[in-house]
């Protein structure tokens, strides 16, 4: 295939809702520029997007797919990514490696909230936006009505290229304002058949025309006085003014297609190829030191992988863009996140599963390698000499959780590293080995997301796992000062052990004073403070520990063997064996054996005082609470808002944006191991969510009491 130069490639993300078509708007744009001879189906599951077998299995994308077109002498590098809002890592991780967004709308549907969640994505990364709308022949389409809500939502940088002369089964022609011409189709879509446009439609097509070009001409001071002058643009005028606004996105141009018959698409694919901007257009990424890097062919060679996939028959495939320089196959380069070197052997374009072996390939494109060594997703490999390293990708916080185990605890070791490589594909499924929970806990975007990676564990790696509801990480704490001592002694012929320790504890908050005077009854305890040990806990909160031991009690070499032993019982709470937090303990008595007394004697002293001091200390246990923000259109609020009281949540305000409600809301991590399953049941799968840790409360007494039953019975079981 022939090689493209920088200022001939662009690079497109699309997007869309699931259920919006960008699948079979990929193929119909494939079959378009002749990549592919017939045009497959979602349904027949022989599409160039969807080829792994899960996809197949479940009937929708799973991952991003890149794809090119060659067309009208220039390389459209074209990124599918899944709509379902559980695979948003793909579209965020496209986002970033291509310059142009076409959201795809379902004319049927309009605007989702899944629409409102990519939109929001594509303006974290400032890239310029087209709508598709698609399905124009459903029969529920109705054009006008979508238009106006878009209208309403993302206001008067809408503004439509096209417009279809009848929507639903009937739909086969449209108007095309930039251009002037009425394209209409036959049965099987095509090649159209363009015409002048009828006599009834001009005085509309005119206006829609003259609001184009304004909005071309608002964006280049040139332009502007050409259209005062001349009251026109020429079409490559327009052009240039309509790519100058997708740049700094105030124009987001409307197109109008039917994927499924091919209508439409074709004239779409011109405007990518003639109009959005190319590689050398838009901003410099940067790297992590903040300095620009260019698409410069001449420039330092760097590669960003941005994308791995273990594909049947093949391997290991690691998906690239060339930040700087122009890469041939044979070179060697440093990883430099990993200071390794890797050789790419061959470089490849990439058409779904189909690889092209190619020569060259010249800063700004997309292409794809195999077998690296130990290369990774957001690595950066650079040629001696260059020290660019690039870290520009934000994935959201996992919503949904499960503890994950194999059947066969054999197979252990098997599982982590099958984990570890599906991490490596996707980052936002995240795995943590819980020390605190005695768990390996998988998270991820949704229930969907999840059950994905199990399909894959079982079908393609053939191992037999199982998922658990996740153990819940409480926190113990206590409420009021108490007392306790306690003398650990032990004979059995020889050297004994013997160790006596007297402590205080109180709960700490920061910057309370030194501790002084405690009453206990009728006993007072006067505390003289030598030394404060302050013990930041990595689960969060701290220990504080006052030595106040006078006279030589407890030799100053015991202390720390103490300070071993309150940390045995702060990381196995003494109510649940829950970690313990904001605990302040004062030694200040005790006794010691000069033959007796070593180490472990004033630990498991300072071990048993300590958890008798807790428990005579009010203890509470406490559970995270985390902030969610729900998103729904109007019609289904009611059922999110008699939901989240069943779950303990508390509402704190609603508001609107852009057509939809926003819910805040604090609710307890417990009751939202089943949300988003539920959320997407009772909203028909109409509403998001997402949810960030806010902070520890007490939990309310009944749940207490059942944590502190449901410990006792485990204990005594085991």
């Amino acid at each position: 295939m022939k090689v493209y130069q920088t200022n001939e490639i662009k690079n497109i993300a699309l997007l869309g809702s699931k259920g919006s078509g960008k699948t079979t708007l990929a193929e119909a744009m494939l079959y378009e520029c002749g990549v592919i001879k017939r045009r497959g189906t979602v349904e027949a599951k022989n599409t160039v997007s969807d080829y792994f077998p899960v996809e197949k299995e479940y009937g929708y994308s799973v991952f991003s797919t890149v794809f090119y077109a060659e067309f009208l002498n220039k390389k459209l590098n074209v990124i599918d990514c899944p709509g379902a809002d559980d695979f948003v890592g793909s579209a965020i991780t496209a986002l970033n490696v291509t310059d142009t967004a076409v959201i795809v709308i379902n004319s049927q549907y309009g605007v989702e909230v899944g629409t409102q969640n990519i939109f929001r994505t594509v303006g974290k990364v400032k890239k310029p936006v087209i709508f598709a709308l698609n399905q124009l022949d459903g029969e529920k389409s109705d054009f006008d009505n979508v238009v106006e809500q878009m209208k309403e939502i993302y206001g008067n940088k809408v503004v439509l290229v096209q417009y279809p002369l009848a929507t639903g089964p009937s739909f086969n022609s449209m108007i095309d304002v930039l251009l002037m011409k009425k394209y209409s189709w036959g049965p099987d879509g095509g090649v159209p058949v363009i015409e002048d446009i009828p006599a009834e439609e001009m005085e509309k097509a005119q206006e829609l025309h003259q609001i184009l070009v304004e909005a071309a001409a608002e964006n280049d001071e040139t332009l502007m006085d050409k259209y005062f002058e001349q009251g026109h643009l020429s079409e490559d005028e327009m052009r240039e003014g309509i790519r100058k606004g997708l740049v700094d996105r105030s124009i987001y141009p409307v197109f109008c297609v039917s994927a499924a018959k091919d209508m439409g698409v074709r004239r779409m694919m011109e405007f990518l190829g003639n109009v959005v901007p190319f590689v050398e257009d838009m901003p410099a990424p940067e790297d992590v030191e903040g300095r620009e890097v260019k698409p410069d062919s001449n420039g330092p060679l760097s590669l960003f992988m941005f994308k791995t996939t273990v594909e049947p028959h093949i391997g290991e495939v690691s998906y690239f863009k060339v930040m700087s320089g122009t890469l041939t196959p044979g070179v060697d380069l440093d990883n430099v996140n990993r200071d390794t070197k890797e050789r790419l052997a061959q470089i490849y374009c990439v058409c779904g599963q189909i690889k092209t072996p190619v020569d060259k390939l010249y800063a700004g494109d997309i292409g794809a390698t195999v077998k690296l060594k130990d290369a990774r997703t957001g690595n950066t490999l650079d040629a001696k000499g260059c020290d660019y390293r690039f870290d520009f990708i934000k994935y959201p916080a996992p919503k949904y959780q499960r503890a994950i185990r194999p059947v066969t605890e054999s197979d252990a070791e098997k599982l982590s590293a099958i984990l570890t490589r599906m991490h490596e594909e996707d980052p936002t499924w995240e795995v943590e080995q819980s020390k605190e929970l005695k768990q390996t806990i998988l998270s991820g975007q949704g229930e969907f997301h999840l059950r994905t990676l199990k399909w894959r564990v079982e079908n393609n790696d053939k191992l037999p796992i199982i998922f658990e509801e996740p153990k819940i990480p409480y926190r113990e704490t206590i409420t009021k000062s108490a007392r306790a001592d306690y003398r650990h002694k032990k004979q059995s012929g020889g050297a004994g052990q013997f160790g006596e320790v007297h402590l205080i504890v109180e709960p700490y908050t920061e910057g309370m004073p030194a501790p002084d005077t405690y009453r206990f009854g009728n006993q007072e305890f006067k505390m003289n403070v030598r030394d404060t040990q302050e013990i930041p806990l990595a689960w969060g909160g701290k220990l504080v520990v006052c030595n106040c031991i006078v006279g030589g009690a407890i030799d100053a070499r015991f202390i720390p063997a103490i300070v071993k032993g309150l940390m045995d019982r702060m990381e196995q709470g003494p109510l649940t064996g829950s970690y313990a937090r904001d605990v302040r303990v004062c030694i200040y008595d005790g006794k010691m054996h000069p033959v007796d007394s070593n180490e472990i004697s004033f630990r498991l002293a300072a071990r048993n005082a300590f958890s008798e001091a807790f428990r005579n200390a009010n203890p509470k246990v406490l559970e995270p609470v985390y902030d969610v923000e729900v998103v729904a259109p109007d019609e289904v609020m009611g059922d999110i808002m008699s939901d989240l009281p069943g779950r303990r949540g508390l509402i704190m305000g609603s508001s609107s944006e852009a057509g939809f409600q926003k819910i805040q809301a604090k609710v307890p991590l417990k009751e939202m191991e089943s949300y988003s399953t539920a959320l997407s049941s009772f909203t028909g799968g109409r509403a998001s969510f997402s949810m960030k840790f806010a902070s520890y409360e007490l939990v309310p007494g009944d749940v207490q009491d059942k944590l502190l039953k449901e410990y006792a019975e485990k204990n005594v079981e085991e």
